[in-house]
């Protein structure tokens, strides 16, 4: 009788010479827990596990922060909504840098009114003298951030940079008058300079065009009426709400505050070129799209808005090489972000706090959220 012994020997060994090989099959992810299974609903549109260990990973994995909400809409529909402890529905979150696209919104409206230029000079009465050379500054350069000024953002010492200057030093009773004093550094139109004081000459210009020659509780009265009016009451946003200066001018570059449901709607009416979920047009046909397109100085740039396409440099904000092409963001300090990707029909919705070194992994972690849906 053939003996048999050694290939039983080989059979039974076989798993251990595949695991030295490296071959061995991949581990299953673990099933997620109840916990996290209960914040998604039944039928999301993705995979509910996946989906649900993705938004678990943004509230309970290391070395990215801390999560404090968290809202995925697909479809128009809410299919995962998520709370830290001391926060909720109507919480209120500070959208710091998501402030500059309200702004944006903000200036279309009254584009579309015909109260105001995308390409003329820009409406500052400063750059208006002759041979001054910021009366090139147009619009449409401060909405992309390339009017030329010298803003320096994040300057090192954080005391020199140009948002802290305006908001907390020299700058802060007046911040679009110390905005707009600056010089050019670079001629308008051919260098991205991403800026908060841009967006704060734009609340300035809003002013302006609303209550000219007004009080500064004129100037706050007209803005605010103007936001909730045109924008907030079209589209239920419960609690947006913008903080002023002394003078009356909204800091649209850093103080919109809003509920996490709020800034997934400001989201939703992006995601649908301009069109409020009740099928009102509330922003004029075609500014998403000006929003979206990139700015001639940087290609991850639109109006306003970031997009998921390559920096050209450096700089990396979104995950292009993991996310849709088409996806584009409102991205805050310390990590606020509404992330909306028209051809998967998904807004993301995340607020927190997240300091710059941890960014990268927030990002990873968000990326894999978004490409749940495939």
């Amino acid at each position: 009788m053939p003996r048999r012994r050694p290939f039983i020997a080989t059979t039974l060994l076989l798993p251990v010479l595949l695991a030295a090989c490296g071959t061995e099959a991949p581990t299953a992810p673990a099933p997620p827990s109840a916990e996290a299974l209960s914040v998604v609903v039944a039928r999301p549109g993705a995979d509910r596990a996946e989906l649900a260990r993705a938004v678990d990973a943004l509230f309970t994995a290391e070395g990215i922060g801390e999560t404090r909400a968290l809202l995925v809409l697909h479809d128009g529909e809410v299919v995962a909504q998520r709370y830290a402890a001391g926060f909720g529905p109507d919480s209120r979150f500070q959208g710091w840098s998501m402030s500059k696209t309200v702004t944006a919104l903000l200036i279309g409206l009254l584009v579309s009114d015909g109260r105001l230029a995308l390409d003329g000079p820009a409406p500052v009465p400063l750059w208006q003298r002759a041979g001054d050379p910021r009366g090139e500054i147009t619009v449409r350069h401060l909405l992309q951030m390339r009017s030329g000024l010298k803003h320096q953002e994040m300057a090192d010492p954080v005391y020199e940079s140009a948002e802290v200057r305006m908001m907390f030093g020299d700058g802060r009773d007046d911040m679009a008058a110390w905005a707009e004093a600056q010089v050019l550094e670079h001629a308008p139109g051919t260098t991205f300079t991403y800026s908060t004081p841009t967006s704060v000459i734009l609340s300035d210009i809003a002013a302006r065009v609303l209550a000219p020659d007004g009080s500064p509780a004129e100037r706050q009265a007209a803005v605010s009426s103007y936001l909730q009016t045109r924008l907030a009451v079209p589209l239920g946003l419960r609690r947006l709400t913008a903080e002023h200066d002394r003078q009356g001018t909204m800091v649209g570059g850093a103080m919109v505050w809003a509920t996490a449901a709020d800034w997934a709607r400001l989201g939703e009416l992006l995601r649908r070129e301009g069109v409020a979920a009740t099928g009102t047009q509330v922003l004029p046909r075609g500014w998403v799209e000006l929003m979206r397109d990139p700015s001639p100085a940087s290609p991850d740039y639109g109006g306003a808005l970031w997009l998921n396409r390559p920096s050209g440099g450096e700089r990396q904000v979104l995950f292009p090489q993991a996310g849709p092409a088409d996806l584009f963001a409102l991205v805050g300090h310390l990590g606020q972000y509404v992330l909306v990707a028209p051809g998967q029909e998904l807004t993301v919705v995340r607020l927190g706090k997240t300091d710059q070194a941890d960014r990268p992994a927030l990002v990873r972690a968000l990326a894999d959220l978004v490409t749940v849906y495939r």
